[in-house]
């Protein structure tokens, strides 16, 4: 029971690093998208292919609205929000409860 609680923290805390790190790449592509970024700088290039496969799917669902206003951003972290909450939150709440049902 003990490596199961161990192996659920682990997967706990690597998920969360990734949805961390997505969180800033896709709020750094935002931020870089209200500037004239240089499309050929390798930081740019990166935040855009980093990004696109996983707001390309919410832009075909919500197209942008107005002239230039892509909502897809803000829909992605609030789903990353959500997973990093629940899906998270439930991974570490079963790792305490299986080390909590540990005998002493």
């Amino acid at each position: 029971m003990a490596i199961l609680a161990f192996l659920l923290k682990g997967i706990a805390t690597v998920l969360s690093v990734v949805l961390n790190l997505m969180l800033f790449i896709v709020i750094g592509r935002a931020i870089i998208s209200w500037v004239s970024a240089d499309p050929s700088n390798p930081i740019v290039r990166f935040l855009h292919d980093a990004s696109e496969p996983v707001l390309r799917p919410i832009r075909r669902i919500i197209p942008p609205v107005g002239p230039g206003i892509d909502l897809s951003p803000i829909i992605f972290l609030l789903v990353l929000l959500f997973l990093q909450e629940f899906i998270v939150g439930l991974l570490y709440y079963y790792a305490a409860e299986l080390a909590r049902a540990l005998p002493a």
